[in-house]
Formats: C-alpha cells, structure tokens, sequence
C-alpha cells in the first residue's frame, strides 16, 4: 500500500507564512507522520515555507529533502480565485455548477500529477504534498472521484494506493492525527 498525504499550506499574508502560520506549521509537523519517502511543495513561496516548518516540527531527519513539483500549481489561478469569489468560496461542487470545463480540465491535470507520485513511491511508500485549495481536493477527483469539502490551511487529505485502486481514507473533517502516525 502506498500513501499521499495532501496538506494545504497555513495562515499567509500574499505568498509568505504569517508569523500564526509559522507556528501552527512547526506544530503540525511534531503529528507527522514518522517517515516520507517524497517531500514535495507546489513551489510556490508559502507552500515552501509550510513544509519547511513542517519538518523543522518534526524533529525527523529525512534524507530525501524536498522537490518542488509545479505540477500542483495551477496555471490559471485567477479563474479559480473568480469563481471562488462567485461562489462565496464554496468548495469543488459549487465551483462545478459555476465552471464545470475549469474543474473538469484541472482535475485531469491534477490528478495525473497526483498518480505521477504514486508511481514515483516505492510499494509501502509514503509522500507528503503541500500546497493549495482547491488545487488538492481537484487532484484527489481527479484520481479517485470523491469530492473532497474544502481544506482549511495546515488541514489535509489522506489518499492511499492498494494496487490498482486509489482511496481517500481521510479527509479534512477527519483528523488526520490518528491516521497519519500509523
């Protein structure tokens, strides 16, 4: 069985942490999970910075370092930010009944990046992904089809492999700390 872990960055002012969300990324990192075999940010600066408080959290040493993979950045920012402002910043459903080719088309994108990692892990593998709503909960669609609720910042969704078949298993109104330290 393999693992992503999907976290969305926390409390930040433009594309850096605020000094609230500094702290509560070093305190999200001591409920890690013990061990990644991926470490990867979408690169944007705040995504970055997140996991890098992550780890500094953790007190875990984790020799692969961090990738930046553009891959969980969406291109069209913009056009989600209007239709997120249109609908009150509703999550995925909304978003659909407003633009469903925007959700649609990213959700393709996203999910594809999203299985790209899990063929990258080796079998008992583990990733941990941080960057953006709604770009996660498109990719976890994108893969598996479940519509995930919004992810509020520092909060994520869990997915897993099981051979060919891919499963949330916990989602943002699910702790993930019971789920995440297995």
């Amino acid at each position: 069985m393999k693992t992503v872990e999907l976290r969305r960055h926390t409390a930040s002012d433009g594309d850096r942490l605020t000094p609230e969300g500094v702290r509560a990324a070093v305190e999200i990192g001591g409920q890690l999970a013990d061990r990644y075999d991926l470490l990867i940010s979408s690169g944007a600066q705040r995504a970055t910075q997140t996991l890098a408080c992550f780890l500094a959290g953790s007190g875990n040493r984790f020799p692969v370092g961090v990738t930046v993979d553009q891959s969980f950045r969406s291109l069209i920012e913009e056009r989600w930010f209007a239709i997120a402002r249109q609908s009150g910043g509703g999550g995925l459903e909304d978003f659909m009944k407003l633009d469903r080719p925007l959700v649609e088309e990213e959700a393709a994108l996203f999910g594809s990046a999203l299985r790209r990692v899990f063929d990258a892990l080796p079998g008992g593998g583990r990733a941990l992904i941080v960057g953006h709503s709604p770009m996660h909960e498109v990719a976890v669609y994108g893969l598996t089809g479940s519509v995930v609720p919004p992810i509020s910042k520092g909060a994520g969704v869990l997915v897993v492999q099981d051979g060919d078949q891919f499963q949330l298993v916990a989602g943002p109104a699910v702790s993930l700390a019971e789920v995440v330290r297995k």
